[in-house]
């Protein structure tokens, strides 16, 4: 039972962790979908508004940081506010993240030529320079998530999600198993008998003192568990035969004689216990006070 427990548990952590990674690159392959044909529509709005219907945008590239670049077949000029509110009609659209930084390249030296910053949150918004028309140029468009759906600063809430639920199903787990043990122990002490210096436990057929454990056999298990119950009392040869042997169809002989002897030899470390034989009549176990 126990292997069956932690074969379930490892196989279903397999499974949630398998989850969380299929939930993960589905979301990042349907983010990535959606931001390339974001950025396309983007160049391809942009080129109309030139004018320009025949050259082509080129394809959208991703870099390793996850930085999105869309480059152009010729030279072009455009009003910042138009790239503004293309990008954002698009992201809202096919409901993309709102946290994003843009920027536009030039292609000869590399830098900077427009940047804003757009945020969920409407008071972090930095739209700098619009209106003023960007003279023509080969511009390279960068396009880059921010805020908590950036891998660099989180991962994505599906993720986060996912690693609570496999949270919350190890700690059930862990619980539950702290409860069974709880209860196996209660249901253990319920049923350990103190004789003298010793611990009896008669369902493991055992003694424990201190470290030392002492294996008992059933027939001797059964004789002291007759005699802790009836401890500083006469308990007859009769009921002792009867209970465990005649009971169960066996001839005894001496076999109580010997299974009393060999109980005295394992008690004998205890000066405060004693099997005595009362001639002709049976045991008491005497236990000190």
């Amino acid at each position: 039972m126990k292997k069956q427990s932690v074969r379930f548990f490892i196989l279903s952590v397999i499974i949630l962790v398998l989850s969380v990674s299929c939930a993960e690159d589905d979301f990042d392959k349907n983010l990535e979908s959606k931001t390339k044909v974001v950025l396309r529509n983007l160049g391809h709005e942009l080129l109309l508004s030139q004018n320009d219907s025949t050259s082509l945008v080129l394809p959208v590239i991703k870099s390793s940081d996850d930085v999105y670049s869309l480059s152009f077949e010729k030279s072009l000029s455009f009003d910042p506010l138009d790239l503004q509110l293309l990008v954002h009609n698009s992201v809202e659209k096919l409901g993309l993240p709102k946290d994003f930084y843009v920027e536009v390249i030039r292609c000869d030296d590399k830098e900077v030529a427009y940047s804003y910053l757009s945020s969920s949150v409407e008071a972090s918004n930095i739209f700098p320079c619009s209106g003023r028309l960007l003279p023509k140029s080969c511009f390279v468009i960068q396009f880059n998530y921010t805020g908590v759906f950036n891998k660099k600063n989180g991962g994505n809430p599906v993720f986060y999600l996912l690693v609570f639920l496999v949270l919350a199903f190890l700690a059930f787990v862990f619980y539950s198993r702290y409860i069974a043990y709880t209860h196996e122990v209660e249901h253990v002490d319920a049923n350990v008998k103190t004789l003298g210096s010793f611990y009896f436990y008669p369902d493991q057929n055992k003694l424990v003192k201190a470290a030392t454990e002492i294996n008992l056999s059933k027939k001797e298990c059964e004789l002291l568990t007759i005699l802790v119950t009836n401890a500083n009392q006469i308990v007859t040869r009769e009921i002792l035969e009867k209970q465990v042997w005649e009971d169960h169809g066996v001839v005894v002989g001496r076999s109580l004689d010997t299974y009393i002897s060999k109980l005295r030899k394992k008690l004998k470390s205890d000066d405060d216990l004693k099997i005595t034989n009362i001639h002709g009549v049976g045991y008491k176990l005497e236990v000190s006070e």
